[in-house]
């Protein structure tokens, strides 16, 4: 659910804070009511559904000890279970924090409070609400589902970065689930209701790159039959997700740059800039440490949309999640083919747990779905779970590692030798970064 069509109620005896969340919520929810007396509750939940409660924690003066908030959130599970509550007070207590969320609280806040805090506890709220696991996250995709350490921190990074308008750089592996995570920033930002607008940069050629980006006007050129509104133009108010950044030239990196430094854009045949406010998000499989080659990447490029880095990680680094996201797409692919009984067996978890997955999440899909539509039996085993060469660029699974290395190792000196010892221009070649091919010159000893 969204906050522009939840209805919100807050019970607090103080005057000031009643008028300063009404004055701030007003615009941006469906509806919202008050009420200074905490008897008022069981009427009013009796009257309307509330999707969240703000509840202060303490009425009578003097009294602090946080009892009647705690008394009243009790009432209010009673009445109606589902409606989330999240309780306010000015008095800090850990104890009195952790006894709130035990009964049921979804979340405690302290006053005076960041409106950016607020929104985003609220936020929360109501996607937990419609009973989405793991916070907020599946209601963007649920292939961010996660028990593991690492993908934890990064989640709790995404939620104190999301609120803000810092532009950000994804780095991870191809299949990692960058998109995803440029969905759940944006899911997470004040800017959610606006525009979400994807644009893969490695995708786009050279002559297409100012008119996609930029737009252009009718007769602007040969092909320019209409006025075009460009991809950042339509990001207004929103966030603009610029996927495989790393691969624009520097003549398209400084294009760039000016749009992000004057916050303006030039349709192509026009003359008059137009205004634009996005938030910036991108990502890239390349290192930053690559990136910041300045010979392949503008580094006052890469420091305006590095404000914060996230890197994600690659899927073999994320232990059980390997088991809890084959069994998401176990549940999505036997719906799809017809096969309600099918089950994950022990032998079939085993050998995913064992391989690398070079092409994470993305080839897990596909491992998974391969498996669903070759399975005849009631349990996926460790026969069906076949994976495929495409990542390894083996067109043999038994093809002699001898000969592959040989291979390999004379293709390396050859490009090599073809460049004059040019690392990057060697690299650039052969499709792969300069890190990985000074791990092949030190296992060949070139």
């Amino acid at each position: 659910m969204k906050l522009r069509n939840s209805n919100i109620l807050i019970v607090d005896d103080d005057p000031d804070v009643l008028t300063a969340v009404r004055l701030f919520l007003k615009p941006q929810v469906k509806s919202i009511e008050f009420s200074k007396y905490p008897q008022e509750i069981k009427t009013l939940l009796k009257e309307k559904d509330f999707d969240v409660i703000l509840l202060d924690m303490n009425f009578k003066s003097g009294i602090h000890s946080g009892n009647e908030g705690l008394f009243w959130l009790k009432e209010i599970k009673k009445i109606k279970p589902d409606t989330q509550v999240i309780l306010i007070t000015a008095y800090g207590d850990i104890d009195l924090a952790v006894r709130s969320l035990k009964e049921g609280a979804e979340d405690f806040i302290l006053k005076p409070w960041q409106n950016e805090k607020l929104l985003q506890s609220l936020h929360d709220a109501l996607v937990k609400k419609k009973g989405t696991p793991s916070s907020a996250i599946s209601e963007v995709d649920p292939s961010v589902l996660t028990e593991s350490d690492i993908m934890q921190d990064l989640l709790v990074k995404v939620k104190k970065v999301a609120p803000t308008d810092a532009n950000v750089l994804i780095l991870g592996e191809n299949g990692s689930g960058k998109d995803v995570l440029a969905n759940l920033i944006h899911f997470h930002s004040s800017r959610a209701d606006k525009p979400f607008i994807k644009v893969d940069l490695g995708a786009l050629s050279e002559s297409l790159f100012a008119s996609e980006l930029f737009g252009h006007k009718k007769g602007s050129f040969t092909d320019a039959r209409e006025d075009r509104v460009g991809r950042i133009e339509a990001a207004q108010g929103g966030t603009l997700f610029l996927d495989e950044i790393g691969n624009i030239n520097l003549n398209q990196q400084a294009k760039l740059l000016t749009v992000i430094q004057n916050r303006h854009i030039t349709r192509i045949g026009s003359n008059v800039p137009s205004n634009v406010d996005i938030r910036l998000i991108c990502a890239t499989n390349i290192p930053v440490t690559e990136l910041a080659n300045e010979q392949r990447f503008r580094r006052d490029l890469l420091y305006r949309i590095n404000t914060v880095d996230m890197v994600i990680p690659p899927l073999r680094a994320r232990g059980r999640d390997i088991e809890i996201l084959a069994n998401h797409f176990l549940k999505m692919y036997k719906e799809k083919y017809f096969k309600s009984d099918l089950k994950l067996g022990a032998s079939a978890v085993a050998k995913l747990m064992s391989y690398s997955f070079p092409g994470n999440i993305r080839e897990l899909q596909y491992t998974i779905e391969r498996a669903v539509i070759l399975c005849d039996m009631d349990v996926l085993t460790a026969s069906e779970i076949i994976f495929s060469n495409i990542e390894s660029n083996l067109p043999n699974e038994e093809m002699d590692d001898s000969k592959l290395s040989s291979v390999e190792k004379n293709t390396v000196i050859r490009v090599l030798e073809k460049h004059n010892g040019n690392i990057s221009k060697a690299a650039k070649e052969l499709g792969i970064t300069r890190t990985a091919l000074y791990r092949r010159l030190n296992k060949y000893d070139i």
